[in-house]
């Protein structure tokens, strides 16, 4: 009997034993404590924190699907209904740093035309204490502001394109927050190899201007300044273009009376008779003479002129007018309505007429736009 209790005894200690370091095994551990999204706003809406880290992240963009009619840029373009849809992913950063805020901007465009699909990085830039290094939109249309709140706004050219109109750039922009500001910046000159104007552009025209020079070292050079007080603004910006050695120099005057804003800018080309980057143009068929390219551009001089109207919270009227030296003259005009927030229904008509080759166009868009 003993024996036997003894036993029984021992097997019931080994198994409270085992049972309890069962037990152990299957104790959960202390959870970690959660770190939850902070807002960062000293940058604007939309930032918000990188958990773990003191940079704040922004990250937007948009949906934008429309149908366009004809071609307000060339008239023996006869296309019929185009759809095209655009896809942007913007995203931001920014750092508090002694020298001011470190940012990053960087946007990746993918576009669906007729089949077709393309992508590209339209920007990629850093930017601190007034610099910007990277690629952005050049300075030339950027610093002043573009022209009125249209699609088609630059049928009459205000900076450089239809191609590289996006450029790497160094530029340095001095803000001292009375007004004030002045800018200087260095832009990519095309140096691979001798190339002209894009050929897809230029059809039975012929060369329109140079746009690479092999081992060409000598950047384009952009400088502006502007003040702005209260209503009021003034801005004046010129370029060179370091292949052709020519430029071009655009002064505009914006006026904002709340409901009711318009602007008038004006540009001067170095010589009239040449085209270069900063006063091109759409040299195509029909819209100059062939083999007088430069009447597709400003000749001497240009003119840019637009108002904008907030008919109700929901609904603004816009209306753009351009005229050349060249006697090219373009009008647009459109209705923003935005039935709910970040929304936009855009129905946009345009007028251009070449009076070198006496011809004109009209044209038409239908956008509907999602931003975010």
């Amino acid at each position: 009997m003993n024996i036997r209790t003894l036993l029984l005894g021992s097997v019931a200690a080994l198994s409270m034993v085992s049972g309890a370091r069962a037990a152990d095994a299957i104790v959960a551990a202390e959870p970690e404590p959660l770190e939850y999204v902070r807002i960062c706003d000293a940058y604007g809406a939309g930032y918000f924190y990188i958990p773990g880290s003191e940079t704040c992240l922004k990250i937007g963009g948009m949906v934008r699907t429309e149908g366009e009619w004809k071609d307000a840029y060339q008239p023996d373009h006869k296309i019929g209904t185009f759809w095209h849809t655009r896809v942007e992913l913007n995203v931001d950063t920014a750092t508090d740093t002694e020298y001011g805020a470190l940012k990053t901007e960087m946007v990746y465009r993918f576009e669906s035309s007729e089949g077709i699909n393309t992508n590209k990085v339209l920007f990629a830039n850093i930017s601190i204490g007034g610099f910007l290094v990277g690629k952005a939109d050049s300075q030339f249309s950027s610093y002043p502001g573009y022209a009125g709140d249209i699609i088609q706004d630059d049928v009459i050219s205000y900076g450089p394109g239809p191609i590289n109109t996006e450029l790497n750039q160094l530029t340095y922009t001095y803000e001292p927050g009375n007004g004030f500001t002045a800018m200087v910046s260095l832009e990519d000159s095309q140096s691979a190899s001798d190339a002209d104007y894009d050929s897809g552009y230029v059809q039975s025209n012929g060369r329109s201007w140079q746009v690479s020079k092999a081992d060409h070292y000598t950047p384009d050079v952009v400088a502006g300044l502007g003040y702005k007080s209260g209503m009021w603004g003034i801005k004046v910006v010129g370029g060179y273009d370091s292949i052709v050695e020519e430029g071009a120099i655009k002064a505009r005057i914006d006026a904002d009376f709340g409901t009711f804003s318009a602007f008038l800018m004006g540009g001067w080309n170095t010589d009239g008779d040449k085209l270069n980057k900063y006063a091109s143009g759409y040299v195509t068929d029909g819209a100059c003479p062939a083999n007088r390219e430069e009447l597709c551009g400003w000749g001497d001089w240009a003119v840019w002129g637009g108002v904008n109207v907030a008919i109700n919270d929901k609904l603004k009227g816009n209306v753009q007018l351009a005229y050349t030296d060249s006697k090219i003259f373009a009008a647009a005009a459109n209705l923003q309505y935005k039935p709910v927030g970040g929304f936009t229904i855009e129905p946009e008509v345009e007028y251009t007429n070449w009076d070198s080759t006496n011809s004109d166009t009209w044209a038409g868009i239908l956008r509907f736009q999602r931003s975010f």
